[in-house]
């Protein structure tokens, strides 16, 4: 037998029992049934229920119970999955235990069982369940007094009374070892020990396989205390949960109290009477109509009268919190200076004289009256003109609060008169939000893209705009939320668009037009260096003006190459490119400042976007002007004689509708008057002909291409080329008749841009003309032309005019 010897050389034998014969219970069989466990070891001394799933060891326990003896083997197993066992994945030792009651129920079997001795599997019987093997077993000893052996278990027992505090179920545990064993037995004590502790399987088997007491004592203590220092851990969790929980229900009962308290004292009020108080001071200062005044007084009645809980509060009190957050009879007081607000245009834009003297009309005649409203302004123009920054200056010269939204895209109805109070999430639409906004009665509101607002089932916003933008209707304002009248008659309502085409008639006979032709180079050229430069510098970091300087020139170059739409926005686009540009080289040490020539605009904007245009002449060859939604431009149309084996007529360039059907007049006017026109009356009988309006790749339509497309079919057949560098535009009949034809202003930019200094334009638009600034007139020769035939002998003749 093993003797295990101390330091001290006490000797741990067992002590000498006495003679007498074994029981046939306590006689243990040489081979038993094997119960493989997935989780923990079960130990010697341990009495517990386990619980398995009955379809895989039914046969195991129907096993035991024919052997009479009811001794199971319980081993632990080295892997998770049960299906799929071998006698490979069993541990060597296990425990032997006596099973004391089996129980069946929902597919799971209850075994009561009491571990007795530990075993080693000697041999396998059987391989497949029920497993069974040949096994020795290692009784426990009873060992004498030694003095290490009992530090260690007073050591484990000390450990075992600081755990049962911090978790009662360690009490339970204990009540139950110490009904069956004496704490004095170091051996059940460790197997005891190391049972109530959750460390892994395999700490857990190797004090399994540990036979000699002082190793095994010294594994279960070190154990043991791992799990009081966890016990420990979760304690403090624990206690510190429980603290806050208990501090914030300390407070909401003592809050709870308080409110109470001040309320039997008559020192606060509920939430709904607060509520209640708060609307009633907030009317005290405003200025209400009766109706208002009397829905405002049926609200707070009924208010008063509902619980907080219920979902008609709610609406309730968001409807009054609009009612009286609302201006009712705010005004803000307008700047009536004439000269103030000249000065302010001036300074905040460029250019824009005409339209600067139109606005100064309209402010003029409000301080005259005494006060500016009654009238809805519209600006059109293309884009990046500033339409909207026109409205700004316009809110600063009269000193009042300036609300902008957009327009665009918009389908709904009820984001202009609101949603019906009866629908989850109602509001109201735009124009009160704008009011609450501003917290006056008579803001300047602004109304982007009114061009482009569209149309669905949700309604017609357009429609809706009838009413507001009305002077004679907008004083009783009904928006559906608030369903109560609202005047709106004392705001300024500023409109921009980009084109007239797509607004409705009704609403655009309700607003007076402005129209922001665009800017000519020179004028470009001051916004930038005024107004865009310095913005850009400041919005790029550099606040110090010397570290960027870009010449006059190289300006000049990208206003013609780069930017030559008929606003500003992409030149301040390309000006921030440059800047951005200067600050790397400035950050990578560059000495500045950082100097842009005109050669070096393209380093840094890479190849211009538009080419000079340059003026064609050529027989067949005609040049024309075309308004643009980014301005004026010009257009050289090309006409040829293809072959002459049919007579007829082919259109390029993607042309609309409308200009197609100027296209067929044109040929059918020049067809039906070549005589007259001093063509040979053979020459279009066997004539196709091919009109081309580049670029083919722009879309191009409307009428004012007329007389330019007749003139070069003219060209073409008298095979003469024009006589002078000059352009034209009129819409042309059947007749010859020359009708007038927009964007005038546009077309005369375009043509002093490309160096075309003598025009043709039809006698209607002669006062157009004529209403443009002198420095747009200037070095500019200009026909009249009421039919075709004051055309032809400016083209072709050169003493004509």
């Amino acid at each position: 037998m093993d003797i295990e010897q101390t330091e001290t050389g006490d000797s741990l034998e067992p002590e000498a029992s006495s003679g007498g014969l074994a029981l046939a219970a306590d006689v243990l069989p040489a081979e038993i049934v094997l119960l493989p466990q997935s989780t923990r070891p079960f130990f010697p001394g341990q009495v517990m229920p386990l619980l398995i799933d009955a379809e895989p060891w039914e046969s195991t326990l129907k096993a035991v119970k024919e052997a009479k003896h009811g001794i199971i083997g319980l081993v632990l197993v080295k892997t998770e999955n049960m299906d799929t066992l071998d006698t490979h994945d069993f541990y060597t030792m296990g425990t032997a235990c006596r099973i004391h009651r089996v129980q069946k129920g929902e597919g799971k079997l209850q075994v009561l069982v009491e571990g007795v001795q530990r075993f080693r599997i000697q041999h396998w019987a059987t391989k497949t369940p029920p497993f069974r093997a040949r096994v020795e077993y290692y009784p426990e000893k009873h060992y004498q007094q030694i003095s290490e052996v009992k530090a260690y278990a007073v050591a484990i027992i000390n450990t075992i009374k600081e755990l049962v505090p911090l978790n009662p179920l360690y009490g339970e545990e204990l009540k139950v070892f110490l009904e069956h064993f004496s704490p004095d037995d170091p051996s059940n004590l460790a197997d005891f020990a190391a049972s109530l502790t959750t460390a892994g399987k395999e700490e857990l088997q190797e004090v399994l396989e540990t036979r000699h007491i002082l190793p095994r004592l010294e594994k279960v203590l070190r154990l043991i205390n791992k799990e009081l220092e966890v016990a420990r851990a979760q304690m403090k969790i624990r206690e510190h949960v429980e603290a806050e929980v208990q501090t914030h229900q300390k407070e909401m009962f003592l809050r709870e109290q308080l409110k109470a308290i001040q309320k039997e004292l008559g020192m606060t009020k509920d939430d709904k009477t607060a509520e209640a108080d708060r609307f009633r001071e907030r009317i005290e200062s405003l200025t209400l109509t009766e109706t208002v005044q009397q829905r405002v007084d049926e609200e707070l009645d009924k208010f008063s009268l509902l619980e907080t809980g219920s979902p008609e509060y709610a609406v309730t009190r968001n409807y009054l919190d609009w009612l009286t957050l609302l201006p009712w009879g705010k005004h803000s007081q307008d700047r009536l200076d004439l000269d103030a607000a000249h000065a302010i245009l001036d300074r905040e834009h460029e250019g824009l004289d005409d339209v600067k003297e139109r606005i100064l009309e309209f402010l003029g005649v409000g301080i005259m009256k005494g006060e500016v409203s009654g009238s809805i302004i519209l600006f059109v123009g293309p884009p990046g003109v500033g339409k909207t920054s026109l409205g700004r200056s316009i809110a600063n010269a009269l000193g009042r609060e300036f609300f902008r939204f957009s327009l665009g895209g918009m389908r709904d109805e009820a984001e202009i008169k609101g949603h019906r109070r009866t629908y989850i999430g109602a509001m109201p639409g735009k124009f009160i939000q704008a009011i609450k906004s501003t917290g006056t009665a008579n803001p300047v509101i602004m109304l982007d893209e009114l061009d482009k607002v569209g149309a669905s089932y949700h309604g017609d916003p357009a429609s809706a705009l009838l009413e507001v933008l009305d002077p004679e209707q907008n004083s009783d304002f009904h928006d559906h939320y608030l369903d109560v009248p609202f005047d709106l008659s004392k705001v300024l309502f500023i409109c921009t668009a980009n084109q007239l085409d797509t607004i409705p008639g009704p609403l655009l006979d309700r607003m007076e037009v402005i129209n922001l032709s665009g800017y000519l180079a020179s004028e470009k050229l001051a916004i930038a260096k005024k107004h865009l430069l310095p913005r850009v510098l400041q919005r790029a970091g550099l606040k110090k003006r010397g570290q960027l300087r870009i010449d006059t020139a190289a300006l000049r170059r990208i206003i013609e190459g780069y930017a030559r739409e008929a606003g500003v926005r992409r030149l301040e686009k390309y000006l921030g490119k440059i800047a951005r540009k200067a600050v790397v080289k400035l950050l990578k040490g560059a000495q500045a400042p950082v100097r842009v020539r005109v050669t070096d605009v393209e380093e840094y904007l890479g190849k211009p976007l538009f080419e000079r245009e340059r003026h064609r002449s050529a027989v067949g060859v005609i040049t024309g002007l075309a308004w643009t939604a980014m301005g004026g431009a010009t257009l050289s149309i090309e006409a040829t004689r293809i072959h002459s084996y049919t007579r007829g007529l082919k259109l390029t360039g993607q042309l609309g509708d409308v200009m197609k059907e100027s296209a067929e007049i044109a040929y059918s006017f020049i067809l039906s008057n070549a005589d007259r026109l001093g063509v040979k009356p053979d020459w279009f009988k066997q004539a196709f002909i091919h009109l081309h309006v580049p670029a083919g790749a722009t879309p191009k339509d409307g009428p004012s291409a007329g007389i330019t497309m007749a003139t070069a079919l003219l060209s073409l057949a008298r095979g003469r080329r024009p006589v002078r560098k000059l352009a034209m535009t009129g819409e042309m009949t059947l007749t010859g008749d020359v009708l007038p034809v927009g964007g005038i202003r546009e077309k005369v930019i375009a043509a002093k841009r490309t160096g075309i200094r003598e025009l043709i334009l039809p006698e209607a638009n002669r006062g157009d003309f004529e209403d443009l600034p002198e420095h747009i007139q200037e070095d500019m020769t200009v026909h009249f032309a009421s039919h075709f035939r004051d055309v032809v002998p400016l083209v072709f003749e050169r003493q004509a005019g």
